[in-house]
C-alpha cells in the first residue's frame, strides 16, 4: 500500500494552492512560486521568496508586498500554525505540532513504514561487481558490490522483482596471463625451470593454486596445458563468492561473456551494423562507424591481432538484457567507464533497441587510509587489501556503510582509523548506537510494566522542542526513500539516518522518556518505538544489522 503523501508533497500543494490563489485576489501577476525550507529554522519550516520575485513587476517593497499577500491567504483546513514575512522579503509557514503527532500513529501502525509500490508488477536488473576471475576482490571492488546491492535493495522495498546479476569474461588475455602464472608457479613448485610471464600476477594465490594443479593433476602437465587456467578461474570465483556472501551479498545469475561468441548473438548484431553501413575495415581492424551516429570519431571494435575490444561482447549482453524484458536495466561502472558505456547504447540505438530504460551509475575510486597515509595496491604486485581483508579488520557493518555514505559522483577516503573507532566519531557506531540505546529504552519501559500491549497514548503530550523536531525527519522517511529511488543514491538514506540518530540523541538528552508522569511516559515511549521504526528499516534498506546490545 502506498504510503499517504508526505510533507513534502501535500503540505507543498497546500502551500502552493493558496499562495495562488493570494495573487488571484490581489491582482498579482502569476509567478512559478518555489518553497523550501528556511536557512534560518526559526523563522519556520518551509519559506518562499515569492514577495522579492514580485517586486520588480508591482514596483513595491517586498516586505509589503509580503504582508499583503499574508493578509489574504486562506489557511482553513491547512496545518499550518503560523505565517510571518522576515527580510528582505520571505513568507514562512511554521507546521503546527498536530501534524506530527498524527504521523506519530501511522509510523506506529505499520512496522514497514516507508515502503513504496511505484515498482509493483515491475522488473529490474541491477549488473553489479563483474570482476573477471583474475584475482580476490579488493577494496577497489567493494564499493561496486556494496552500491550495487544497495541500490538492489532500494528497488525490492519499492516494490521491484530485482535480479542481481554478476557478468564475466573467462577468456582474452587478463586470462591467458592469469593461467601462464598458474603455469609458471606449478613449475617452480616442481624444481623445474620457468618464465614468469610478463604483466603477470605475482599474489600468493597463484602459488596456492599452482599447489592444487599438482595435488588433483600430478607434476607431469604439458605446457598451455588448458587446466592452469581452468583450475586458476574455478578457484578464484569460489572465493569471489565466498567474499561476497561475507558481505551479505548474493546473486541470482552469473552470465558469462564467451556465451555471445557461441550462440551467435556477436555474428548476429555485427551483421545488422553491415547491413546498416555502421561497420568498415581498416588497417587490419574492424571499425564501428559512430561518427555517422553524431560521435567525433569512430571506435576499434575488433583489433587487428583478431582481438575484440570489450564494446563488442557488451552490445550483446546488453541486447539480450533488453531482450529478456526487464522494466530497468541499472549497470553500476567505475568512473573509468565513463568515455565508453556511450558507445554501447549508441550501437544498441542504432540496432532499433529500447534504450530509455537502462541506467549507468558510474562511481568514483577508492583511496585506502592509514595514519593519515595512503595504502598503496596493485592486483598484479600482490600489493593490494582484499575484500576479506578489510571485512576482517573493521566488520561488515562498517565495509557496507562507509561505502555508500558518500555519494557515488565523490572520490571516496576509506580511513581505517576511523573505520575502527568504536566512538562517537563513527558514523555507523554512532547510528547503531542510537538503535541499541532505544532498544534499552523500550526494554526498560517493559520491564517496569509502563508498556503493554494496546496501551494509548496521547501524542498531543509531545511538544518540547527536541521531540518535535525529531518527530519531523520520521515524517520524511518515505520521501527520502522516494528520492533514493529515483536518484538512485543510497547515500541520501545513510546521511538522513545519521541526522535522525543525532536528533534521537539529543532528545535523549533532554527529556527523561520513563518519568513519574505515566501519559508522558507513554507518549514518549510512543515516540521512541516510532524511531525504532524508522531507523530498522533504514539499517535494513542499506544492508546494515540493528543490534539490540553494544
Amino acid at each position: 500500500m502506498r504510503q499517504k503523501q508526505n510533507i513534502t508533497m501535500m503540505i507543498l500543494e497546500q502551500i502552493t494552492q493558496v499562495l495562488t490563489d493570494a495573487l488571484q485576489s490581489l491582482g498579482y501577476p502569476e509567478k512559478d512560486i518555489k518553497i523550501s525550507p528556511p536557512k534560518n529554522p526559526d523563522f519556520g519550516d518551509l519559506s518562499t521568496n515569492l514577495p522579492l520575485i514580485l517586486t520588480k513587476d508591482l514596483k513595491n517593497n517586498p516586505m509589503e508586498i509580503g504582508e499583503a499577500i499574508k493578509d489574504v491567504l486562506d489557511l482553513s483546513g491547512a496545518i499550518i500554525d503560523t505565517v510571518t514575512v522576515t527580510p528582505p522579503g520571505f513568507i514562512n509557514f511554521k507546521i503546527g505540532n498536530t501534524y506530527y503527532h498524527h504521523i506519530l500513529s501511522e509510523i506506529i501502525s505499520n512496522d514497514k513504514y516507508g515502503r513504496g509500490d511505484s515498482g509493483k508488477g515491475l522488473t529490474a536488473n541491477v549488473e553489479f561487481v563483474s570482476a573477471n576471475p583474475t584475482g580476490p576482490l579488493t577494496v577497489g571492488h567493494v564499493r561496486n558490490a556494496v552500491l550495487g546491492d544497495t541500490v538492489a535493495n532500494i528497488l525490492e522495498w519499492n516494490g521491484y522483482d530485482v535480479t542481481r546479476e554478476y557478468y564475466f569474461n573467462d577468456a582474452g588475455r587478463q586470462m591467458r596471463i592469469l593461467g601462464q602464472s598458474v603455469e609458471a608457479r606449478y613449475l617452480e613448485l616442481l624444481g623445474k625451470n620457468f618464465a614468469f610471464p610478463e604483466d603477470g600476477y605475482e599474489g600468493e594465490y597463484i602459488k596456492a593454486i599452482a599447489q592444487t594443479v599438482i595435488d588433483e593433476f600430478g607434476d607431469d602437465l604439458n605446457a598451455a596445458d588448458e587446466r592452469f587456467q581452468a583450475q586458476a578461474e574455478k578457484a578464484i570465483f569460489s572465493d569471489i563468492k565466498k567474499s561476497l556472501l561475507k558481505l551479505g551479498i548474493n546473486f541470482d545469475q552469473f552470465t558469462n561473456e564467451k556465451t555471445f561468441y557461441e550462440n551467435g548473438d556477436i555474428d548476429r548484431f555485427l551483421d545488422e551494423l553491415k547491413g546498416k553501413g555502421l561497420i568498415y575495415e581498416k588497417n587490419g581492424a574492424t571499425w564501428f562507424r559512430s561518427t555517422a551516429l553524431g560521435k567525433e570519431q569512430d571506435r576499434v571494435y575488433i583489433k587487428s591481432t583478431g582481438e575484440p575490444t570489450y564494446r563488442v561482447p557488451d552490445t550483446a549482453y546488453h541486447r539480450n538484457k533488453i531482450n529478456r524484458n526487464f522494466d530497468l536495466i541499472i549497470d553500476v561502472f567505475g568512473a573509468d567507464h565513463a568515455d565508453t558505456y556511450p558507445d554501447v547504447i549508441l550501437a544498441l540505438d542504432a540496432l532499433g533497441m529500447k534504450t530509455d530504460h537502462i541506467r549507468v551509475l558510474l562511481y568514483q575510486f577508492v583511496t585506502l587510509l592509514r595514519g593519515g597515509e595512503k595504502v598503496k595496491m596493485s592486483t598484479r604486485k600482490d600489493n593490494f587489501v582484499t575484500m576479506d581483508e578489510l571485512v576482517e579488520e573493521v566488520g561488515i557493518d562498517v565495509v557496507r556503510y562507509f561505502f555508500i555514505m558518500r555519494s557515488m559522483n565523490s572520490h571516496l577516503n576509506f580511513d581505517l582509523d576511523l573505520a575502527t573507532d568504536q566512538s562517537e566519531k563513527n558514523p555507523i557506531y554512532y547510528l547503531q548506537y542510537a538503535y541499541a540505546r532505544i532498544c534499552n529504552i523500550i526494554k526498560h519501559g517493559e520491564s517496569t510494566g509502563i508498556i503493554s500491549n494496546g496501551e494509548k497514548y496521547d501524542a498531543s503530550l509531545l511538544n518540547h522542542s527536541t521531540e518535535i523536531e525529531l518527530l519531523k525527519p520520521l515524517e520524511q522517511f518515505p520521501s527520502i526513500v522516494e528520492n533514493a529511488l529515483e536518484s538512485l543514491e543510497p547515500q541520501l538514506i545513510a546521511n538522513y539516518l545519521h541526522d535522525t540518530a543525532n536528533r534521537f540523541h539529543k532528545f535523549y538528552s533532554e527529556c527523561r522518556v520513563v518519568t513519574d508522569d505515566l501519559s508522558l511516559s507513554l507518549a514518549r515511549l510512543a515516540l521512541v518505538k516510532g524511531t525504532q521504526t524508522v531507523i530498522r528499516n533504514g539499517l535494513s534498506l542499506l544492508g546494515l544489522s540493528t543490534p539490540e546490545r553494544m
